[in-house]
């Protein structure tokens, strides 16, 4: 599509998880349009894997970045969570947290939300806790590549999910398309990809480095998604856009589809 998308080897080069987490994820008191999309996609987490029954064994988080903030209601619901990445200090990034690193990133106040939504049952050290014992790998993921985890044998999971990554790794229609078909190849029939992504996206901003992501319409996803051997349970658009000084976007979406039983 556009010559200018932003490479692999830029995100190795250019991509700074510390700049990205405290420019999207600080979640301060303010009304930010940062905070206003963290806390519509925690809501949204929280439905789909405690209100909405997607739960299992087994979920594989692909493109996790250097976030916890996706896997805090899915931890209720799965009991073991592989977390991967394609840029080395994402992976850097999760295993700070994971080892209680003094330098790792703070998501306190993201857990106490996340408490709150699912009714305080625990503190949040204690989610926190639960998450860490429920991540028990930390792996290089590359969407682009027909075996996604390179050579590491996995058990076919239960559910599949992906927030933010796909607009960001695929360049073009095709490639996004390959990337839902390789994606496959990591989930049993009958189980969950839950997606949660920008709709017409442009590009997004760490500072003065700008990201490219690919511009998609509902009706693109669905049919992407359908002809990489999914039927779709949900689709919902929410019209939430970033700061215009941090991206470009008019709204999210959520996701979930469940592969068929003759697909691939």
């Amino acid at each position: 599509m556009e010559s200018g998308f932003t490479s692999k080897d830029t995100y190795l080069s250019h991509f700074n998880p510390r700049d990205y987490l405290e420019k999207y994820y600080s979640f301060g008191s303010s009304d930010s349009a940062e905070n206003q999309v963290l806390s519509l996609l925690l809501k949204n987490l929280f439905k789909i894997f405690c209100l909405d029954g997607v739960k299992g064994d087994l979920l594989i988080d692909i493109g996790s970045g250097p976030t916890i903030y996706q896997l805090l209601s899915a931890c209720e619901s799965f009991k073991e969570i592989i977390a991967t990445d394609y840029t080395d200090q994402n992976l850097q990034e999760l295993e700070k947290w994971l080892k209680k690193d003094p330098g790792a990133f703070n998501w306190s106040m993201v857990v106490e939300y996340v408490c709150e939504l699912e009714g305080n049952r625990v503190k949040g050290p204690e989610k926190e806790e639960k998450l860490r014992r429920a991540i028990k790998q930390v792996l290089k993921c590359d969407v682009t590549q027909s075996r996604p985890l390179g050579a590491v044998s996995l058990p076919l999971a239960d559910c599949l999910l992906s927030t933010l990554c796909l607009d960001a790794a695929c360049p073009d229609l095709p490639a996004y398309c390959t990337a839902l078909r390789n994606l496959s190849s990591l989930l049993k029939p009958g189980g969950y990809l839950v997606i949660i992504d920008v709709l017409e996206s442009s590009y997004y901003m760490i500072g003065e480095q700008r990201f490219s992501s690919l511009c998609l319409r509902q009706e693109e996803v669905e049919a992407a998604v359908r002809e990489a051997g999914y039927t779709i349970k949900q689709f919902e658009v929410k019209p939430q856009s970033y700061s215009s000084t941090r991206a470009k976007n008019k709204a999210l979406f959520f996701l979930v589809g469940q592969k068929l039983s003759r697909s691939a």
